[in-house]
């Protein structure tokens, strides 16, 4: 009775990490589009009594850059993340640099948040061009002269995979990620690109494939121990 019981539990602990992971894999699928985005993995490990346990890892590897030739976008070619300052002064990180110019003249994300310390951008401008190490030049209509108007800044931290994952793409620094330090003399801002997802599609796809028939296999195994265990109970009575 108490093995039959034991192997129930233990076969819904393992059909619910299942499920967890086809989350995270499912949900890597639907960022396939989304700038930036960094895919997540549900690694699981099997202990002595055959229960599964997961741990969730972020893959922060640079993905593919896309060109879009927007003057306000960019892409990071390197390791870091651009800060990016709320309406209410929460301070957050992203990889995904689709800026544009809000009502006051700032450079802000699509949701919002400020770029960096505040770059404004005047009004009617001709040109603009932001290098490589994310200076951010205005340029007259001649280019023969050029006003410098911000610098786009660019941090890194010394455990990655302890961020917290937030909303709208964007991740918040923790104790255990550390603080943000300032990259310096980096070559790593692209403007006129954007940063693809680095989600291998075929790879989470043949994942889902795979789950699906561990899960079918242990759903069916749960409800044959179940006929076993109320058979048994009947037995008894």
């Amino acid at each position: 009775m108490y093995n039959l019981q034991g192997l129930i539990r233990r076969g819904i602990n393992n059909t619910n990490m299942q499920f967890e992971r086809l989350g995270y894999i499912s949900n890597n699928i639907g960022n396939m589009n989304t700038t930036g985005y960094k895919s997540v993995r549900f690694e699981q490990t099997l202990d002595e009594n055959g229960y599964l346990d997961g741990v969730v890892r972020y893959d922060y590897s640079t993905g593919a850059t896309m060109r879009t030739k927007r003057l306000l976008d960019v892409a990071l070619t390197g390791p870091g993340f651009i800060p990016v300052t709320s309406p209410n002064g929460d301070v957050k990180y992203t990889r995904d640099g689709s800026f544009k110019v809000n009502n006051e003249g700032y450079l802000v994300t699509n949701d919002g948040y400020l770029v960096g310390d505040g770059i404004k951008v005047p009004a009617n401008y001709q040109n603009l061009r932001i290098k490589k190490d994310g200076t951010v030049i205005i340029l007259s209509r001649s280019k023969d002269t050029s006003e410098t108007i911000g610098k786009i800044p660019l941090v890194q931290f010394q455990n990655p995979e302890g961020l917290k994952s937030s909303e709208y793409n964007k991740v918040v620094a923790t104790d255990e990620s550390g603080p943000p330090m300032l990259i310096k003399d980096h070559q790593y801002i692209s403007q006129g690109n954007l940063e693809r997802a680095n989600t291998n599609y075929i790879g989470n796809v043949n994942e889902v494939l795979r789950l699906n028939a561990s899960m079918i296999a242990s759903t069916r195994l749960i409800k044959v121990v179940d006929e076993m265990y109320q058979k048994a109970i009947n037995l008894t009575q």
